[in-house]
């Protein structure tokens, strides 16, 4: 899921269904749908761009679709099993996560055409941009490791090792505390990496196999979606970070977003019909 909040739309992979749908989040009613993306994963609205940006896990691609009118102007061929997405602002680059490739793909969004590719070693979870050091950050779930990638040259500059680490796929990073959030499907894990000392400072227990991570800086909640069903909350302070509870929202809620202006919190579920849950704080 990815939100364009300055135009009040949502975009969200309905992998069961081959497409993208696209929801306002102001009328809460779906604005229209883009199919034959196949299997899509990841996605990832760029409002500078007018653009939203799909992997197509089915067919090894980067799909690349006009925000105004939702038609796809490109399919970009990237590694295998594309996932997660990023995008470097600096250098107009999208960073994709090729999972089974072992590799990310990076791809200019001027010219809708792969540029580099780097080679990782393991497999691949998902991809952040930094806005602070204006770095990529990506998890290499295949060997518990964490890389920092330097967008101008496509070269890594850092490699992590994170020895709690196992299947660390979901990443979140609060440019603000220089922290990065891991999560870590294979053992229930949540790590917080201080990226000042590249060392993790903290790591949480968060049963359900956690996967997409979400954050409202307003309200200073991260939210953690789990493959089976209940989304952990934790809040940031000066003192760190403390889990504050669990709200359980229906099987399959491994995906989420949030709106900072409005703090709701927006959750696909798959039963007993495809639906999206909105919820919003007490208070």
């Amino acid at each position: 899921m990815s939100l364009d909040a300055a135009h009040e739309k949502l975009a969200l992979a309905h992998l069961g269904d081959n497409s993208v749908v696209v929801v306002s989040t102001q009328s809460k009613k779906a604005l229209g749908t883009i199919g034959n993306v196949r299997q899509v994963h990841g996605v990832l609205a760029v409002p500078e761009m007018g653009r939203i940006y799909a992997t197509a896990t089915g067919s090894d691609e980067l799909v690349v679709i006009d925000e105004p009118s939702l038609a796809i102007l490109a399919r970009v061929p990237v590694g295998r099993y594309p996932d997660g997405l990023a995008y470097a602002p600096s250098v107009s680059k999208i960073y994709v996560s090729d999972k089974e490739g072992k590799t990310e793909s990076v791809v200019d969004a001027r010219t809708n055409k792969r540029v580099a590719t780097i080679d990782l070693g393991g497999a691949v979870g998902n991809t952040q941009y930094d806005p602070v050091s204006r770095h990529i950050f990506i998890n290499v779930e295949g060997t518990g490791g964490f890389v920092e990638v330097d967008p101008a040259t496509d070269k890594i500059i850092d490699r992590m090792r994170l020895p709690s680490a196992r299947g660390n796929h979901g990443l979140l990073i609060e440019p603000n505390l220089r922290l990065a959030f891991i999560a870590c499907e294979g053992n229930d894990k949540l790590l917080v990496l201080d990226l000042h000392t590249k060392r993790v400072a903290a790591q949480f227990t968060v049963d359900g196999e956690p996967d997409v991570l979400a954050y409202d800086p307003g309200r200073k909640i991260l939210y953690v979606a789990t493959e089976s069903g209940p989304v952990h909350l934790f809040r940031l302070g000066p003192d760190g970070t403390a889990k504050i509870g669990s709200i359980r929202v229906g099987p399959n809620a491994h995906t989420l977003a949030v709106n900072p202006d409005t703090h709701e919190l927006y959750i696909p579920l798959n039963q007993p019909r495809p639906i999206l849950r909105v919820m919003q704080p007490a208070g």
